[in-house]
């Protein structure tokens, strides 16, 4: 039987933050989308600020953006290298999740403008806000999936970052 590996723990950690955080996420699109009042609406994101996983540290809403910015950044500038050079089979692989993360930073800038626009009783930000989350909420879990799935077997076999001692 083979030990815990220390990074893929880690990276699957973040993700499954990431995860329980996207199940609170649908849950206010879903109150947004049934016409929920824009103060239940940023009061959820307030439970969120508080009491989310993610949130434990008193970020807010918008710094959610934020962590998955850094998380990709870091995996696109530490990470993915790494992998490269242990595993260079996964070049294309690399390639589609540093694509994907373009991908997810364009929509985390929509549900940032998303969310600053709620409020009121116009109906199109709230529309704009549900189908932001909602897009995100599914790419982001497919793209966490897609990542762990492929980068897994790698990072299993790694007890230290290659190159550290």
């Amino acid at each position: 039987m083979k030990g815990r590996n220390p990074l893929l723990d880690e990276l699957k950690s973040v993700h499954n933050m990431l995860k329980r955080d996207l199940a609170a996420v649908r849950k206010l699109a879903d109150a947004a989308a049934s016409g929920a009042p824009a103060k239940n609406v940023r009061a959820g994101l307030t439970k969120l600020k508080s009491n989310g996983p993610l949130f434990q540290l008193r970020v807010n809403c918008l710094s959610y953006c934020q962590v998955v910015h850094n998380h990709h950044h870091n995996e696109d500038e530490a990470l993915f290298p790494a992998v490269v050079r242990a595993a260079p089979h996964l070049k294309a692989t690399v390639a589609k999740l540093k694509a994907d993360h373009r991908l997810v930073e364009d929509m985390l800038y929509e549900v940032e403008g998303a969310a600053r626009q709620l409020g009121g009783n116009d109906a199109a930000p709230r529309r704009k806000l549900v189908a932001a989350l909602r897009a995100l909420s599914d790419h982001l879990l497919e793209h966490l999936a897609y990542e762990e799935t492929q980068l897994g077997p790698v990072l299993a076999n790694w007890k230290t970052w290659p190159g550290r001692r």
